[in-house]
């Protein structure tokens, strides 16, 4: 269970960094549906769980603001990958099996994935073909998605591979059918 959370939570960082952070943050601080060992209990104090909302709303208000939200997204290229390495080690630590440091690659790969088919393929068609019009309601859509996502990790992990498996078919399909579209020009 703990991977497919890791997976899930990881994936979620793609879209958002500091939502599936705070979450884990707070679940971890206030049940026992998630417990962290060192060095990722330091998520749980709450000078951490300030920061992150600060940067949560922080990064939900710039990411709503034209042409702001792609300057966003190329400072996120850096700070989501690591948020899904942070997740994915840390909510792996049960399996034993996992090295620590192919838990932070498989975070990095996970999240680093995720953020550049929304920051390069997705986000930059919809800006396109809306005008711009697009961004605000597919931005807090993705915030919608990275938060339902980082809960049902947490409480639900064999549904992150369910929701995993969706999220997949819908990013090839929505490819392909764009990459159809762009042959058909020529």
């Amino acid at each position: 269970m703990d991977i497919l959370a890791a997976f899930g939570l990881s994936a979620s960082a793609g879209l958002n960094a500091y939502i599936p952070l705070l979450i884990v943050s707070i679940l971890a601080k206030f049940t026992n549906l998630i417990e962290l060992s060192e060095p990722w209990s330091a998520l749980e104090s709450w000078w951490i769980i300030g920061l992150l909302a600060a940067l949560s709303v922080v990064e939900f208000f710039a990411d709503k603001v034209p042409a702001v939200n792609h300057v966003n997204d190329a400072i996120q290229t850096f700070i989501r990958p690591t948020a899904g390495a942070i997740l994915f080690a840390a909510s792996a630590k049960v399996i034993t099996d996992i090295h620590p440091i192919i838990s932070i690659a498989a975070g990095l790969l996970v999240a680093g994935t995720v953020h550049v088919i929304k920051s390069a393929a997705v986000r930059p068609a919809i800006t396109a073909t809306t005008a711009g019009l697009g961004d605000v309601p597919v931005s807090i859509a993705e915030d919608v998605v990275s938060t339902t996502l980082s809960i049902i990790s947490v409480v639900l992990p064999v549904l992150v591979g369910i929701v995993l498996i969706l999220m997949a078919i819908w990013i090839m399909w929505w490819l392909s059918k764009r990459s159809m579209k762009s042959n058909s020009r020529y």
